[in-house]
C-alpha cells in the first residue's frame, strides 16, 4: 500500500510539472534559508563553548557612577587580579591578568609580521584550556617565554620544531618558544589570540609598576577568572562587588566602582549596556532571524497548501471515485500525506544542495566560518525531524480537506467549493505579503540607518589620511627627522603623532578640574597626546581659538578641547581658561568642533588634546592629493624602514577602518536583503501558481467577456485586482508591525534617522509591482486567448 501511495504521488508531480516545480522550488528555497538561519544562529549559540570550563570562566568588569548615570566597562588597575586571589581565593580556581589582544610585531630570524596576540599571567593556558601540539600549558612559567597558535608557528617556523627557537617581541623582548597550541575557534572571543607572552614580561619591564602613582586609578587591563566547582558565579559576584571601592583613594570612591563577574556565556550574546544593567546585543539578532527563518519556510508551506487546495476541483473527480471503488478517508488522507512527503523529501535534497552552494558568499557576508555538518547525527535528525514537521504542516490542510469531498456530489457533477473556499487561500496571501512587506521596510530603514550615519559630519578629512602603528622602541626620539623625510618625499601632505588613532579614543581620564566645577559633577574626557602637526593633518575645524604652535613654548602646558568637553564644563569663553589635569595647570588655547573617534552612532565624546610627544606612538600621515596612494606607500615604507628596519611597515587607511564600525549592522542588513528577497520570491511563486489556476479556472468567463467586447485591458484588470486587493491588505497589517518594531529598534541608537512615510509608499509600491509583474503573464496570457477555443465544449 505504502509503494502505490508513493507511486500516484510521483506521477502526480510529473504529470502536473508546473504545480510541482512551484511547489518543490518554493519548500527548497524556503529549507534552504531556514537551513542556513539555522546553521547561523547554531554559531551563534555556541560561541565560545570550545572551552572545557564555560560555565565556570566569567570577564571581570565594572560600573562606575558619573554624573548619575552608570557606565560599565572591562577595563580595570593592575591589582584587581592579586586582590581577588588574596581575599577570594578559594571561591576562584583562577584568576588571571592581561592586556587586551593587540597587534604586535613578532620576529624570527627574516620573518617578522604583526601578529595578535596578550600579555597574560600563566594560568592563562588552564583557565582557556589549550589544546597542546607541542609542549605543555605551563610553558609562560618562563619568564622569557612565548607560546605560539599553530598557524602563527607554522608561518614562522615551517615545518621545523618551534620548540626552543628564540624569537623577539616588538624589538624589545628576546623570547624562547615553549609551547605551540591549536589556533582556539572561530567562533569564539580568543580566535585572534596567535600568541601569548608572560605578563611579567610586560609589566615589570622598565619598572612599569613605579609609573603609576595611583596604581587602582590606571583602568588599563582585563581581568578572567574561573570560579570554583562548588561556588555560584552569581553569589560570588554580589561578594566581590567591593573590592576596587575598599582600595580607592577617596576622590575615586565617589565614582562608586562595583565589580562583577560576567559569564562567558554572555560575552557574545549579551554584550550591550546601558546605565548598568544589560540591555542583550547580539541575541536580538538571533531571535530575529529566527523568527524570520519560521516565516520564510510558513511562505513555501503557503504555496504548497494554497497550490493544493487551488486544485481541489481537479481532483475532485479522483477523490469521489476513490470513495466510491472503497476508499476509506483515513486511506485518502495517507495519499496525500504521502504526496506531501514526497515533495518535502525531494525540495530536502535540493536545499542540501542550494545550501552547500550557497554557503562561500554567505559566509562573506555573514564574516563566518560556516559548513554542513555531515558528520553530525543532530544535523540529520534535525533535518529528519524537520522535514517531517513541514511536510506534516504543508499537507495537513490538502489532505484533510480533499478527503472531505462527498463522492454522490462530486460524481453527479453538482459538487460546488463554497462561495468561502477560496477565503483561506485569500488569508494566506495576505499573510505572506504581510512578512515580504516588512522583512522590505525593514531592510529598508536598516540601510537608511547606516547611511545616515556614514553621512554624519566627521569633524575632520579622511581623504588620503592613513595610520601607521609604532610598535617598536625604535621610532622613539625620531620623530622630527622621521616628519621631515616624509615631506621631502614629495607624496606627503603633512604628518603627526598621536596616542589614539582618529578612530578610536584609547585613554579616558577623569582627573580634570576647572573654574566654576560643580564638586558633585564627576566628568570623563577622553585623553589623547599629539604632536605640533596633528590639527594640521588631520584637518580639524576651530570655534574658537588657535592651533598648538612651535612658535608658543608654553604650549607645552597647553590644551585643545573638543566642542562637547567645552559645553559639558560649561565654559562661556573657554580660550584662554586654566584647567588642571591631575593637579596639573593646562591653558585652554583653541575649541575645536567634535570629531567622530568613537561608535558613529553615539554623540562624541568629550575629548581633550595636549601637547606631549612621549606617550604619542601612532603616526597619522595625509599622503598629498597629487599623489596616488601606489606611488605614497612606497616612498613612506622605505622612510619607516630606515628608522625601523626591524619592524614590518603597517599601515592603515583610516576611512577604511572608520567604515569597519558600521561592519555589524552592514551585515545585518546584507542578510536582511537577501532573506526579504527570497521572501519576495516565495511569494511571487505561489501568487503565480495561483494566477495560472485562476486564469484556467475562469477560461470560459473570460471566453464569453470577449465575445460581448471585453478588451484584453479590461480582462487583465479583471483579473489582477483581486490579488492586487490581497497585497494591499497584506500592506495595511505589515505598516504598523514595521513601524513598532523598527521604532524599537532604532532607539538602540544615540543618533539614529527618522522613519519616514516615504519608505512605506515605496515598499508598498514595490509589492504591488511585484503582483502585478507576477500575475500579468497569466492574465493576459489568458486574455489573449481564443474565445473560439474556450466555448467550444458549450
Amino acid at each position: 500500500m505504502l509503494k502505490n501511495y508513493f507511486k500516484i504521488a510521483w506521477r502526480n508531480i510529473v504529470n502536473n510539472k508546473v504545480y510541482s516545480f512551484i511547489n518543490i522550488g518554493g519548500l527548497a528555497v524556503g529549507m534552504a534559508v531556514a537551513m542556513l538561519i539555522g546553521l547561523w544562529m547554531w554559531d551563534e549559540l555556541s560561541f565560545n563553548k570550545g572551552f572545557a570550563n564555560y560555565d565556570r570562566i566569567a570577564q571581570v568588569m565594572q560600573h562606575q557612577t558619573f554624573n548619575g548615570e552608570v557606565g560599565t566597562q572591562g577595563a580595570l588597575p593592575f591589582p584587581i587580579g592579586a586582590e581577588l586571589r588574596k581575599s577570594y581565593g578559594s571561591d576562584f580556581r583562577y584568576v588571571v591578568m592581561g592586556t587586551w589582544i593587540n597587534g604586535h610585531i613578532l620576529s624570527a630570524g627574516d620573518n617578522k609580521f604583526s601578529k595578535n596576540g596578550a600579555y597574560m599571567e600563566p594560568q592563562a593556558s588552564e583557565l582557556l584550556t589549550l589544546t597542546m601540539k607541542k609542549g605543555t600549558r605551563s610553558g609562560l612559567t618562563d619568564p622569557n617565554s612565548i607560546m605560539l597558535s599553530e598557524s602563527a608557528a607554522t608561518a614562522y617556523f615551517g615545518a621545523t620544531d618551534p620548540i626552543g627557537k628564540v624569537m623577539r617581541i616588538d624589538n624589545k623582548f628576546d623570547v624562547k618558544v615553549t609551547g605551540v597550541y591549536t589556533d582556539l575557534p572561530f567562533n569564539s572571543s580568543f580566535k585572534e589570540l596567535n600568541f601569548i607572552a608572560p605578563w611579567d614580561l610586560y609589566f615589570n619591564d622598565e619598572n612599569w609598576p613605579e609609573k603609576i602613582t595611583n596604581p587602582w586609578r590606571a583602568n588599563m587591563y582585563v581581568a578572567y577568572a574561573q570560579v570554583a566547582d562548588n561556588v555560584d558565579m552569581e553569589q560570588l559576584s554580589a561578594k566581590i562587588r567591593d573590592v576596587k571601592l575598599r582600595n580607592v583613594h577617596k576622590e575615586e570612591a565617589v565614582f562608586k566602582p562595583a565589580v562583577f563577574l560576567h559569564p562567558m556565556r554572555k560575552w557574545h550574546l549579551y554584550s550591550g549596556w546601558k546605565n548598568g544593567v544589560n540591555t542583550g546585543g547580539r541575541i536580538d539578532y538571533v531571535w530575529l532571524f529566527g523568527i524570520i527563518s519560521v516565516f520564510v519556510l510558513l511562505l513555501a508551506c503557503i504555496n504548497f497548501m494554497n497550490l493544493s487546495t487551488a486544485r481541489s476541483e481537479k481532483r475532485a473527480r479522483e477523490v469521489g471515485i476513490r470513495k466510491a471503488v472503497g476508499s476509506m478517508r483515513g486511506q485518502l488522507i495517507n495519499q496525500f500525506f504521502s504526496e506531501s512527503l514526497l515533495v518535502v523529501a525531494i525540495a530536502f535534497v535540493l536545499s542540501v544542495l542550494l545550501v552547500q552552494l550557497m554557503l562561500p558568499a554567505f559566509n562573506q557576508i555573514a564574516d563566518k566560518q560556516l559548513s554542513i555538518l555531515w558528520a553530525s547525527p543532530l544535523f540529520w535528525l534535525c533535518g529528519l525531524g524537520f522535514s517531517l514537521l513541514t511536510g506534516g504542516v504543508a499537507g495537513s490542510y490538502p489532505a484533510f480537506y480533499l478527503s472531505s469531498f462527498q463522492p454522490i456530489k462530486v460524481l453527479k457533477g453538482t459538487f460546488r467549493v463554497g462561495r468561502f473556499a477560496a477565503l483561506p487561500r485569500k488569508v494566506l496571501v495576505v499573510v505572506q505579503f504581510t512578512v515580504s512587506v516588512t522583512l522590505i521596510i525593514g531592510t529598508l530603514i536598516v540601510f537608511r540607518q547606516i547611511q545616515y550615519a556614514k553621512n554624519r559630519p566627521l569633524g575632520y578629512n579622511q581623504n588620503g589620511l592613513i595610520t601607521v602603528p609604532t610598535t617598536t622602541g625604535e621610532l622613539a626620539g625620531h620623530y622630527e627627522a622621521v616628519r621631515a623625510e616624509l615631506l621631502a618625499t614629495g607624496t606627503v601632505a603633512e604628518a603627526s603623532q598621536s596616542s589614539s588613532p582618529t578612530t578610536g579614543v584609547w585613554v579616558i581620564n577623569n582627573g580634570y578640574e576647572w573654574p566654576g566645577k560643580d564638586a558633585s559633577v564627576q566628568g570623563n574626557f577622553g585623553t589623547i597626546a599629539v604632536s605640533h602637526d596633528f590639527g594640521k593633518t588631520v584637518g580639524w575645524q576651530f570655534k574658537a581659538g588657535r592651533d598648538f604652535s612651535r612658535q608658543f613654548a608654553t604650549d607645552t602646558l597647553g590644551m585643545v578641547l573638543n566642542a562637547a568637553a567645552a559645553t559639558f564644563m560649561g565654559l562661556k569663553d573657554p580660550v584662554g581658561t586654566v584647567v588642571k589635569a591631575d593637579g596639573k595647570p593646562y591653558k585652554v588655547i583653541g575649541v575645536i568642533n567634535d570629531m567622530v573617534m568613537d561608535s558613529p552612532y553615539n554623540p562624541a565624546m568629550r575629548t581633550v588634546f595636549m601637547l606631549d610627544y612621549t606617550w604619542a606612538n601612532l603616526f597619522t600621515i595625509r599622503i598629498a592629493p597629487s599623489a596616488s596612494p601606489s606611488v605614497a606607500l612606497p616612498k613612506i615604507e622605505a622612510v619607516f624602514r630606515k628608522y625601523a628596519p626591524s619592524a614590518p611597515f603597517n599601515y592603515r587607511f583610516v576611512d577604511q577602518e572608520y567604515n569597519q564600525k558600521f561592519g555589524d549592522e552592514e551585515r545585518i542588513g546584507k542578510l536582511a536583503t537577501v532573506f526579504a528577497m527570497l521572501a519576495i520570491f516565495i511569494s511571487c511563486l505561489g501568487l503565480f501558481g495561483l494566477a495560472s489556476f485562476v486564469a484556467e479556472q475562469r477560461t470560459k468567463e473570460i471566453g464569453v467577456r470577449k465575445v460581448l467586447g471585453a478588451t484584453v485591458l479590461n480582462l487583465w484588470g479583471l483579473l489582477s485586482k483581486d490579488f492586487l486587493l490581497l497585497v494591499f491588505v497584506a500592506f495595511a497589517i505589515a505598516t504598523p508591525i514595521a513601524h513598532y518594531s523598527l521604532s524599537r529598534w532604532l532607539l538602540k541608537y544615540d543618533y539614529h534617522t527618522d522613519i519616514s512615510w516615504w519608505i512605506f509608499v515605496a515598499s508598498g509600491a514595490g509589492a504591488l509591482a511585484i503582483t502585478l509583474l507576477t500575475v500579468s503573464y497569466q492574465s493576459i496570457k489568458a486574455a489573449l486567448m481564443n474565445p473560439v477555443k474556450s466555448l467550444r465544449a458549450e
